[in-house]
């Protein structure tokens, strides 16, 4: 039977119309309820609702996840032998899927050696930029070093000595010492019959020597010649043999005694220093080729200082002045500190600062003079030992101590910048090949948006050899330049360390690097990519998106910001509750039809629900805290004032000092008068108002643990007292359980398979490891005996997969765990069960776990809270509740300083003060601050602009 020519068109077109579209039938992953969609393919599509409404579940527990096994299954069987089989997720059917790219936040590498350069791959092109194209420069005179070919060398001589008497020369010895008796023995065997001793020609005789406490330059006169075309052979002949004897160098001296110097490779003409030929790998700071022996590559050390090691000078050695040692106490350590004082005439009573500087050098850094400790065992015996020095003592237990000891020494251990490369990371050597006066270590620090300007027209710097070389590897480098430009990421530099970007940074510049590769027909799926993104670059963050879906590209974006749903090509909206309340679609369809409908998402929008801004702002209590001359990185001599008793914003675009600012200057400060912390703040003049405070809180988005054993539970401190009633229980009393018993982090309770894990971590060969539950106790982490203790008819593991929502009403009549589980639910978090392993919660949620902590202590009306952008990951329901939780805070005369890009947090504030006007280089300064209403009359500042469309 044939088919027709109509029948076969009918069936293409019918293909291509399922194609337009990735359809998901029934997918029930975690709180999805059996979910039916059609997501159009090549749109830039978002993927919104309520926090815990089930985004994350579609995007990436269902449709990433089936993407990945798919590709996985493409593998042979012998590859997918060492892989193992993904777990298929929980969907019926899913057609129309493209390959699978993830650009989640929770990616970014904890590694120091992964920099913004490295992740985009920048500066490789730049390591080939100056392997190929840079020039070299002596590192000890500064000088451009000379490198000729043997036919260069030979026509030099040729053309510049033409009928001159020469000496060609091969230099052997370069300013050493010795008496090089056995040297000249060997030249003498070799047929040499002449020698130049510090400049000075002599005859090579039997025993020579020179005097072996001097330094000397010794040649071997290879020729002596007089320079005529016809002798080009013979010159030739004496080049090559001058360059076989030290290795790749001559010298030439005329007839007036001029020398010069010549090389096959790099050499410096003055001092005789020569460098390798360069090769990429003699820039990249990862290799040992290229990166600096003392930092090893990484541009910091950790070193055991005098000042990390004697905090107060003031005080003496027997009250604790010595760090390490603490006060005093009758043992070995203490009478032999006591001995070498003595010695000196002082004693453990002097203060440090009045002891002679030469003693305290002997007591940190030791002697080899011997010190007489008398004996206790043996009475009128004396001990002579020499004294290793606490310094010396601490940097040897750092490297050879146990966990427990290393830890203790990292108490007195500073990180500085390595004082061998200046924090470039690099060799010497690698930073004197330059290219238009610059280093590669120096282009590195510069930001993106400087680095841009100084490849513009860089070609006119060039000669015309560089400029062949280099036209492919610039065209590359601005592209690549462009696309972190095109992603609001102008203010980073290159060396900035991957492990110090917040989670949008780090997926922008993902994004970056995925629209340089120019794939086609790609599904990317982006987790909250405007996540530390001032309103004004959110335009470039959704025009690069664009730009990756007009590629040909179908892009799907897990997003809670306004502009991108109004600006993308399809809405789909989950709810309508969290948790279990969730799992359900309440619209999928473009954005012009969505903002029609009556779903909170929606309503929002519209503008028919808003968060209200107050009626008045809060005047303060009075107080103020006053810093004074900040200068820490982009910091351009900043004062601020900040009223206690309110709410505050610090606003202002990325990159502009926000967090220079407030983390590492004014945090590191309260630390340090609070909790006697170490970590010093950045440069600055003076703080006042202290005295107005009796705690500083920070609540920031690193995770609450690294392990799934970290849970909300644990952190919280509700975990033991959970416990603790369990071990109340009858039950648990005729067994004689304890409350270990029923922690999973134990022996005794817990499941021995996964050591109460729940899950098994499976090592992979090639691939990160992968955890899968566990067979014996099925992921409830206890032994059977444990689970068999029951409070109203759940057990402990019960409990733990309990959401927060439930355990309110379980634990109502437990006041003591019911207030802690309470500020959980109070800061939206109530979808999240009480085990939910911490790897899996995102930078927000780990936010408000540790919000939900601080806020269940007991507050003293002075405490100062710091946020930083406690909005990521919420929904404008969610924000809602936050605020009423950090509204209470304030009401209580606390003050809660808060970094923020979101307009509902920033409108609602007491005090704004704005950083900018532009990031990086060109910020730094305090662009106004005041009220919201006195900002948005503010013309300089970028916020305002904003603000004011949110005032109307």
């Amino acid at each position: 039977m044939s088919i027709s020519e109509m029948e076969i068109e009918q069936m293409v077109d019918s293909q291509e119309e399922t194609q337009q579209y990735i359809e998901i039938y029934g997918a029930r992953e975690h709180n999805l309820k059996d979910v039916n969609l059609n997501i159009p393919r090549n749109k830039l599509v978002v993927i919104t609702g309520i926090s815990g409404s089930g985004k994350s579940s579609l995007a990436f527990d269902t449709i990433y996840a089936e993407g990945q096994r798919r590709y996985m299954e493409s593998f042979s069987a012998y590859a997918r032998s060492f892989i193992g089989n993904m777990e298929r997720p929980d969907v019926d059917k899913i057609n129309g899927l493209s390959p699978v790219i993830s650009i989640e936040q929770k990616t970014t590498s904890r590694n120091p050696r992964s920099t913004v350069g490295t992740v985009t791959e920048v500066y490789d092109f730049l390591r080939l930029l100056f392997a190929r194209a840079g020039v070299a420069y002596s590192h000890v005179t500064g000088k451009k070093m000379i490198k000729q070919t043997e036919d260069q060398i030979v026509d030099h001589l040729l053309k510049t000595y033409d009928g001159q008497k020469l000496i060609i020369l091969a230099p052997v010895v370069k300013g050493r010492k010795g008496h090089y008796r056995e040297l000249f023995v060997q030249i003498r065997k070799m047929g040499f019959t002449k020698v130049r001793v510090n400049g000075e020609i002599q005859e090579l005789v039997a025993k020579m020597q020179v005097d072996r406490y001097k330094t000397h330059d010794i040649e071997i006169v290879v020729d002596r010649v007089i320079v005529q075309g016809k002798d080009e052979k013979r010159i030739r002949q004496s080049v090559q043999a001058a360059f076989k004897q030290s290795d790749g160098i001559l010298m030439v001296q005329d007839q007036e005694n001029n020398v010069a110097d010549f090389s096959k490779y790099l050499m410096d003409p003055e001092s005789g220093i020569s460098y390798d030929e360069p090769a990429p790998n003699t820039f990249s700071f990862n290799s040992p080729y290229g990166a600096c022996p003392t930092c090893h590559g990484l541009g910091l050390i950790e070193e055991i200082s005098k000042d990390s090691v004697i905090p107060d000078p003031t005080l003496s050695i027997s009250r604790g002045g010595i760090a390490p040692l603490g006060e005093y106490r009758d043992i070995w350590i203490f009478k032999k500190v006591e001995a070498i004082l003595k010695r000196n005439k002082v004693n453990l009573t002097t203060p440090i600062k009045d002891i002679p500087e030469k003693t305290l050098e002997v007591l940190l850094y030791g002697d080899d003079i011997p010190v007489a400790v008398g004996s206790v065992k043996y009475p009128g015996t004396d001990w002579h030992t020499k004294f290793e020095g606490i310094i010396k003592f601490l940097e040897k237990q750092r490297e050879t101590g146990s966990d427990k000891i290393r830890q203790w020494v990292e108490d007195f251990t500073d990180i500085a910048t390595c004082p061998a490369c200046s924090g470039y990371r690099l060799k010497k050597e690698s930073l004197h090949f330059k290219i238009h006066d610059k280093h590669i270590g120096e282009l590195a620090e510069m930001n993106i948006n400087r680095l841009s300007d100084w490849f513009e027209g860089i070609e006119t710097k060039l000669d015309d050899r560089q400029n062949i070389i280099a036209a492919e590897i610039l065209k590359e480098l601005r592209k690549r330049i462009g696309f972190l430009l095109d992603v609001g990421l102008d203010y980073l530099s290159l060396n900035r360390s991957l492990k110090t970007l917040s989670g949008g940074e780090a997926q922008r510049i993902r994004l970056a690097t995925q629209i340089g590769t120019q794939l086609v027909n790609v599904l990317y799926i982006l987790d909250e990519p405007s996540i530390g993104l001032h309103q004004r670059d959110n335009v470039k963050l959704i025009q690069a998106l664009k730009d990756l879906r007009d590629l040909g590209n179908t892009v799907i974006v897990v997003e809670h910001d306004k502009d991108m749903m109004l600006a993308s090509d399809f809405v789909v909206d989950i709810g309508p509750g969290a948790g279990r309340h969730g799992g359900h679609i309440m619209a999928a369809q473009p954005p012009t039809d969505f903002i029609q409908n009556k779903s909170l998402t929606a309503d929002y929008l519209n503008g028919n629900l808003k968060i209200e801004i107050p009626t008045e702002r809060r005047k303060g209590n009075g107080n103020f805290l006053e810093l004074k001359g900040a200068t820490g990185h982009n910091l351009k001599n900043v004062d601020l004032k900040l009223p206690l008793g309110t709410m505050i914003c610090v606003t202002g675009v990325s990159g502009s000092g926000k967090s220079s600012l407030i983390h590492e200057t004014l945090y590191p400060i309260l630390r340090k008068h609070f909790y006697k912390s170490r970590t010093e703040p950045l440069p600055h003049q003076s703080l006042k108002g202290l005295e107005k405070l009796d705690k500083v809180i920070e609540v920031d988005q690193s995770p609450i643990g690294r392990t799934p054993r970290s849970n909300p539970a644990t952190y919280t401190g509700v975990f033991t007292d959970i416990r603790s009633l369990f071990s109340e229980l009858p039950e648990s009393k005729i067994r004689g359980y304890k409350p270990g018993r029923f922690s999973f982090n134990v022996k005794g309770g817990r499941c021995e398979t996964c050591q109460g894990g729940g899950m098994r971590v499976i090592e992979m060969d090639f691939l990160p490891d992968v955890h899968v539950l566990c067979e014996t106790c099925k992921g409830k982490r206890y032994n059977r005996e444990t689970l068999e203790v029951r409070f109203k008819g759940k057990s402990i593991s019960d409990i733990l997969d309990m959401t927060v929502e439930a355990a309110v009403d379980f634990f109502e009549h437990q006041p003591k765990i019911l207030k802690k589980i309470e500020t959980l639910h109070e800061v939206g978090l109530g979808y999240v069960s009480l085990g939910q392993h911490a790897t899996t919660l995102s930078g927000g949620e780990a936010q408000r776990v540790k919000l939900a902590t601080e806020l269940s202590k007991r507050d003293t009306g002075n405490t100062f809270y710091i946020l930083d952008e406690p909005t990521t990951g919420l929904h404008f329901q969610d924000i809602q509740h936050l605020l009423e939780v950090l509204q209470k805070l304030v009401g209580k005369g606390n003050t809660v300083l808060i970094i923020e890009h979101n307009m509902d947090v920033i409108k609602v504030s007491d005090y704004l003060v704005d950083l900018g006007p532009e990031g990086g280089e060109k910020g730094g300064q305090i662009v106004g601050s005041g009220t919201p209403e006195d900002l948005a009359k503010n013309e300089k500042s970028h916020t305002g602009k904003f603000l004011k469309e949110e005032l109307v």
